[in-house]
């Protein structure tokens, strides 16, 4: 390749040479062409609604790995063996999980329609960053 020779387009055909064909059917020049700039794509918009399975299965993974260990699960154990009745405690215990998260998810819908999701987020991360200090304080100065 000489240094002077004119840059080719990606189909390998110079700009000048090459004839665009419209959707129409009409052929122009390339110095016709007239070039609009693209919109910016708006990210939030742009990302398609997840499947109600997705959402079901990251909603019960995230839960799931979340709770066990937990202290409502050690409570949940501890009442079991006590009473002698795992039945009824299980009953009690997936009522009392279904009620709390019947609660989150309805203060969750009622906050992300008059807050912006980023808000909602930077909140949310305040407040986790907050109680993990009020553990941390809690232990150093428990012992």
């Amino acid at each position: 390749m000489k240094l002077d020779s004119a840059p080719l387009s990606l189909s390998g055909i110079s700009p000048i040479e090459s004839e665009i064909e419209l959707k129409d059917g009409i052929e122009c020049d390339s110095k016709n062409i007239i070039i609009e700039p693209v919109k910016p794509v708006d990210d939030d918009c742009s990302q398609k609604p997840e499947s109600a399975l997705v959402t079901f299965g990251t909603t019960f993974i995230t839960i799931f790995l979340a709770e066990i260990g937990d202290k409502t699960q050690l409570s949940t154990l501890l009442m079991s063996a006590q009473s002698h009745s795992p039945w009824v405690v299980f009953m009690g215990s997936a009522a009392a999980l279904i009620t709390t998260s019947l609660l989150g998810v309805l203060l969750g819908s009622w906050i992300a329609n008059r807050l912006s999701p980023k808000t909602v987020e930077k909140s949310a991360g305040v407040m986790l960053l907050l109680i993990s200090i009020m553990l941390f304080w809690d232990v150093v100065i428990g012992y």
